[in-house]
């Protein structure tokens, strides 16, 4: 699969990520996730951006593979190892240590990035911390910036009362709410993530995401079969809604 495939994926609104996580250096559970993605029919990975797991991710996929990070000089060996978009975010491993992502810092990082890799396709998360409209305003101000894809989070800030159907649908809320209100605000692809299941997924294309990214319910999962499976899922999920018949 390529970039131009990745592009026809969001603008379906079937676009799928698997995240192995941005503070996720094991190799063998990194391969693991990529692997899964590859067999499952994801769209494309995000993986570390370290220049190695991205060897080795190309080892093991032809699918797009991203990187991720909050430091911008680390994404340059890696899109020199091959990485073919980067992101700045998936946040939620920091927040359990307590560290916080305003806009200004969130912005300040999209153009220290754009200067350092001018062409690149690159996406952005924007963090849940902010109030939605704040999250709005920043995610026009991340694309005036060169962001070409937004990502919305959301799933470490909600907390599901229920079990089974009805808390996943609170579990991803947030970042639920977060997509329908950006979409409508930026012409780029919005990219719904955290929280996400196969429950939600639909969900979210339906509110105006164009695909979605999800990690922990992949990457959790200790047989490779298992996450395999749950990637099918996933995919089929998002078969079941169409963007063209929601937005006839």
């Amino acid at each position: 699969m390529t970039i131009h495939s990745l592009q026809r994926a969001f603008d379906q609104g079937r676009a799928l990520k698997i995240i192995s996580g941005l503070t996720n250096f094991d190799a063998d559970r990194v391969a693991a996730t990529v692997r899964a993605a590859e067999l499952g029919g994801a769209t494309f990975v995000d993986i570390a951006a370290d220049a190695n797991l991205v060897r080795l991710a190309r080892q093991l996929t032809s699918l797009p593979i991203c990187v991720s990070a909050v430091e911008p000089a680390k994404f340059v060996p890696a899109v020199e190892a091959g990485a073919d978009l980067i992101e700045i975010g998936n946040f939620d491993a920091f927040y359990a240590q307590g560290r916080r992502f305003e806009a200004a810092e969130v912005l300040q990082l999209t153009h220290e990035t754009r200067s350092l890799l001018p062409h690149i396709t690159l996406s952005v998360t924007v963090p849940h911390i902010l109030a939605l409209d704040e999250q709005v305003k920043l995610a026009e101000e991340l694309v005036k910036a060169g962001a070409d894809i937004i990502q919305t989070e959301g799933g470490t800030s909600s907390a599901p009362t229920h079990a089974g159907t009805l808390g996943l649908i609170e579990k991803a809320a947030p970042t639920l709410a977060a997509a329908y209100e950006i979409s409508r605000a930026v012409s780029v692809p919005v990219l719904c993530a955290s929280g996400i299941s196969n429950v939600t997924a639909p969900l979210a294309v339906a509110a105006g995401a164009a695909g979605v990214g999800v990690g922990s319910a992949i990457n959790r999962l200790d047989s490779e079969v298992a996450m395999i499976a749950a990637v099918r899922s996933l995919v089929e999920a998002l078969a079941t809604v169409s963007r063209s018949s929601i937005y006839a």
